[in-house]
């Protein structure tokens, strides 16, 4: 018995691999500052707590529609047309277990080999994987610092060729921070206009975490004309705090997200009721929150981005939104830690950092744009600061 090709194509997560390690750390006594995991420190609101204990309560604890309860998906065609002016109905709706399973239901039941996936990167660590896992080839667009992370026109139009089934926009960007103006989503949008071909992975998942008046928006509602040919993707894990619950959800075209419903009928059946339920509270509820909680975001943002720039060898822009930074760290490279081990890649600068400074963060290797590192400031401001001094002062003991 030997495992599968389909498995062999793909990885483990290496985020989860430096949640797991910082764990195992603290289990051992060691005082490690954890700035690797793309969580929310923030609880799940109180008032979605009680709808997930009125649902107990009420005995709502059979299964659900396979993709989704009838008032969620209510709810979710609700958030569309409220926060994004998107006009759904509950069958063009999929609730899935996480943002992950809604990818990897789009991607598995849509493409063959040979096909391609267009990825900007950095990208998030599960795109290529989930790609390749279905059999079809990732093709990885490198849009540096000196793009702001971000995809242009030209490096769009020079990517796709007759075997592009899909593109994958996220924005803002887990794990740099970069989100689209609607000015540049027009731009793009003249691009996929010219290719009726391609489809957009649209991932919105941290919509509602934007700094300094930045207007967020998606593709299908600055162009209307891809709403056909547009999955786009959402769910409860960042802006509500509800990364345990697991619940993603996407609106797109009837046939697709019928074949998406298809494929989670044969692997996970429903989500969790109790999410559900939860989910449906937080999409309906009092939405006053998220902007107080961006509030917060945006000023540890402020603190990291003018701490870390104040380390010698790094070099962080400031992003738009979520709650990453995505520093280049070139200027660390060829020197030696005050072990006389030399820096010759990220990898190799985050390790020290563990090591030696006792702060995780995530190698820039792992999406694909190096040398860089993401850094997650959903933390306190408190350990922040204390993370970012101890990475100054690895940074002054390098030679």
């Amino acid at each position: 018995m030997h495992t599968s090709a389909a498995l062999d194509r793909i990885n483990p997560s290496p985020t989860l691999a430096i949640t797991s390690r910082v764990l195992e750390l603290k289990r051992a006594g060691v005082d490690v500052i954890g700035l690797g995991a793309g969580e929310p420190d923030f609880d799940t609101p109180e008032f979605v707590k009680e709808a997930a204990i009125a649902a107990i309560r009420a005995g709502k604890t059979k299964y659900t529609n396979v993709d989704g309860t009838p008032e969620l998906k209510e709810a979710i065609v609700a958030k569309f047309k409220r926060d994004n002016g998107l006009d759904y109905t509950p069958a063009q709706i999929s609730v899935n277990v996480g943002g992950k399973h809604t990818l990897f239901n789009a991607l598995v039941a849509t493409l063959d080999a040979g096909d391609e996936v267009i990825v900007p990167a950095p990208y998030w660590v599960s795109y290529p994987d989930v790609v390749q896992f279905a059999g079809a080839t990732p093709v990885i667009v490198a849009a540096g610092a000196d793009v702001g992370y971000k995809l242009t026109p030209a490096m769009l139009e020079a990517a796709i060729t007759p075997r592009t089934k899909w593109v994958i926009l996220n924005s803002p960007s887990n794990p740099t921070g970069a989100a689209y103006t609607v000015d540049e989503l027009r731009e793009l949008g003249a691009v996929f206009e010219r290719h009726p071909h391609v489809w957009i992975f649209a991932d919105d998942m941290y919509e509602h975490i934007v700094y300094d008046d930045f207007r967020f928006a998606t593709i299908a509602e600055v162009c209307p004309s891809l709403y056909e040919r547009t999955l786009t993707v959402n769910g409860c894990s960042k802006a509500y705090a509800m990364t345990g619950w697991r619940i993603g959800f996407a609106g797109g075209a009837p046939w697709l997200i019928k074949a998406m419903s298809k494929l989670q009928s044969q692997s996970t059946s429903n989500p969790c009721s109790i999410a559900q339920a939860a989910a449906v509270a937080a999409l309906t509820g009092d939405q006053s929150f998220l902007k107080e909680r961006a509030a917060a975001f945006q000023k540890r943002r402020d603190l990291v981005v003018g701490m870390l720039n104040e380390a010698a060898g790094i070099t962080c822009p400031t992003p738009e939104g979520a709650f990453y930074v995505y520093p280049d760290v070139s200027g660390v490279i060829g020197k030696a830690t005050p072990a006389g081990r030399k820096i010759e890649t990220d990898s190799d600068f985050v390790g020290y950092l563990l090591d030696d400074a006792k702060v995780a963060a995530v190698q820039g290797v792992a999406f694909g744009v190096s040398p860089a590192m993401r850094i997650s400031y959903a933390t306190s401001e408190a350990l922040l600061t204390e993370a970012c001094h101890r990475i100054q002062q690895a940074c002054a003991a390098l030679r």
